[in-house]
């Protein structure tokens, strides 16, 4: 029996996992009233996503709940986050570092850190609680959906049967990769199958500890044997005791009773050890992104929208940046201030830097480690392995360097001519369109990334000793403003006197967007305030 209930809530969220209560914390912290469906009652305890980037810290910050995520990590600051890489056997002589995220940290305004999913889930639904304009119904599941003109239904059922109808403006499917929203709203994938089986193994070992002692420090450990052609055997401790857990081709029709788990972790490490097992479960190696992120009224984000093997810690962190991105342009179409192309580029936006990230990264990853196999063995020429192999590590940095999202592409930013979004970058304190903006100290020594405000900020920074300069700026800042009351438009300006921001990032004006993009950079005589302020809420069309 179906029974219909009026609900008061702007957005329909279908799954409440990291991606979608981390929406709906977004949305909230913008007045947007929400209701969160969730199938699962309790967190289920598999500890998947736990590299939180620096700049998901960043999303953390302005959620609230950096601390409680930092409180919540089994592994201390002290110990340290880092990964390594190894060939043969993780006690093989051929080892590095690997993945070291502090090479960036300059670039962003929080430590990153490790957090098991199901924790960093608990620390969120717990911030959702405290927001009233946020309901979580757990228990639930999406059936199906119907969408009209000014909203969309959704049907939803309980554990024991009951059946419900919620209705909204908007509805945002954060439920998976097997999404039911993305595939009642008509949005079709491309799918790149590794025809890969592999397998999640969750288990307790009290003495893989003293075995890797010389790694202090590290908390995720890949393993290349040159019989996988590239694909990762992937150790990450859960804490700094015994819980540990691994990932790993197995052979086509591998099940929990077919094949010796135990014996198959030593052969990994190079060595016997002590081994009890929590979990055991199995996943096919595969890419998929949604053709498109918005079907009218029903938008995707997290693995509903793409899907990836969990190399290199982009999954949560992408989803994450997901709802960042989408939870501002929502706000502002449901706040009335959004020109017709803001929403729009959610899509232009995160979908390629998904695909940057599939190719440029993962698939070269997998590309570019098959190929090092098969040219270099130690077996067969060991001067020439060892060369290779300090190549490789002499060249780790590059790849963190390298991977710096950015949106030059999007039509709602300023960026070159030929811009693109993607996910392959350099990283710069030059406030770049399209950019992420970096931090820097003002003048009262305060950094000035925490000054943002929560809708579009404009930084006019240094000191002008011309009066026509300063003249000029100070129209352009008051045209600025003029044009944001007009529209609606959320605006802070911060004025900083710090001539050291000023030359760091390269310009006297920088306008930021909500989620911490440079959006338009310059001296003021470059482009007229009105014609910026238009085109960053999406009401300038673009050719």
């Amino acid at each position: 029996m179906t029974s219909h209930s009026t609900n008061p809530s702007q957005v329909l969220i279908a799954g409440g996992g990291p991606v979608g209560i981390g929406l709906a914390i977004e949305l909230a912290l913008r007045g947007v009233r929400s209701t969160v469906i969730e199938r699962h009652v309790r967190i289920p305890p598999i500890p998947k996503g736990q590299n939180l980037t620096q700049r998901t810290m960043e999303h953390f910050k302005a959620w609230g709940v950096e601390q409680a995520i930092r409180d919540a990590s089994p592994i201390p600051v002290s110990f340290g986050i880092g990964g390594l890489t190894a060939y043969g056997t993780l006690l093989s002589a051929w080892h590095y570092d690997w993945y070291q995220r502090v090479i960036v940290r300059p670039y962003y305004a929080c430590d990153n850190t490790r957090l098991p999913q199901y924790a960093t889930e608990a620390v969120l639904r717990a911030r959702a609680s405290q927001l009233p304009e946020i309901t979580l119904l757990t228990g639930w599941t999406v059936r199906d959906l119907a969408q009209q003109e000014t909203g969309v239904e959704v049907d939803i059922e309980s554990a024991d049967g009951e059946r419900q109808t919620l209705a909204a403006p908007w509805l945002v499917g954060c439920d998976g990769a097997r999404s039911l929203v993305r595939e009642r709203a008509g949005i079709t994938q491309t799918r790149d199958d590794h025809e890969t089986r592999m397998v999640l193994l969750v288990f307790r070992s009290k003495s893989l500890n003293d075995l890797i002692a010389r790694y202090r420090g590290k908390s995720f450990f890949n393993v290349l044997h040159p019989e996988l052609k590239g694909y990762w055997q992937f150790f990450g401790r859960v804490d700094t005791g015994e819980t540990w857990f691994f990932h790993s081709p197995v052979p086509a029709g591998t099940t929990r009773d077919n094949f010796n788990f135990h014996q198959y972790l030593e052969s990994v490490v190079g060595a016997p050890f002590d081994c009890s097992f929590d979990h055991i479960g199995f996943w096919d190696l595969r890419f998929e992104v949604a053709n498109q992120y918005r079907a009218g009224r029903v938008l995707l984000a997290g693995d509903a929208a793409h899907s990836h093997p969990p190399y290199g810690g982009y999954g949560i962190n992408t989803g994450f940046e997901d709802a960042r991105n989408l939870g501002w342009k929502l706000a502002a179409v449901l706040e009335g201030w959004a020109g017709p192309g803001l929403l729009d580029s959610y899509d232009l936006e995160r979908r390629p830097v998904f695909e940057s990230t599939a190719h440029d990264f993962i698939r070269n990853f997998i590309e570019v480690d098959r190929q090092f196999l098969h040219d270099h063995d130690p077996a067969r020429d060991q001067a020439d392995f060892d060369a290779a192999w300090a190549a490789r590590a002499a060249g780790s940095p590059a790849e963190i360097q390298g991977f710096e999202p950015h949106y030059e592409g999007s039509t709602i930013v300023f960026g070159p001519p030929a811009g693109r979004c993607s996910a392959a970058g350099t990283h710069q304190f030059t406030a770049r369109p399209g950019h992420h903006l970096a931090p820097q100290l003002a003048a009262d020594g305060a950094n000035l990334f925490d000054k943002l405000g929560p809708g579009y900020s404009l930084l006019v920074l240094g000191e002008r000793d011309d009066p026509h300069q300063s003249a000029l700026i100070s129209q352009w800042v008051g045209a600025a403003e003029a044009a944001a009351t007009k529209s609606g438009l959320p605006l802070s300006v911060i004025r900083d006197t710090s001539a050291a921001a000023s030359k760091a990032y390269g310009a006297t004006l920088v306008l930021v967007r909500p989620d911490a993009f440079v959006a338009w950079a310059g001296e003021g005589a470059d482009a007229p305030a009105e014609q910026v302020m238009s085109r960053v809420r999406g009401a300038v069309p673009i050719a």
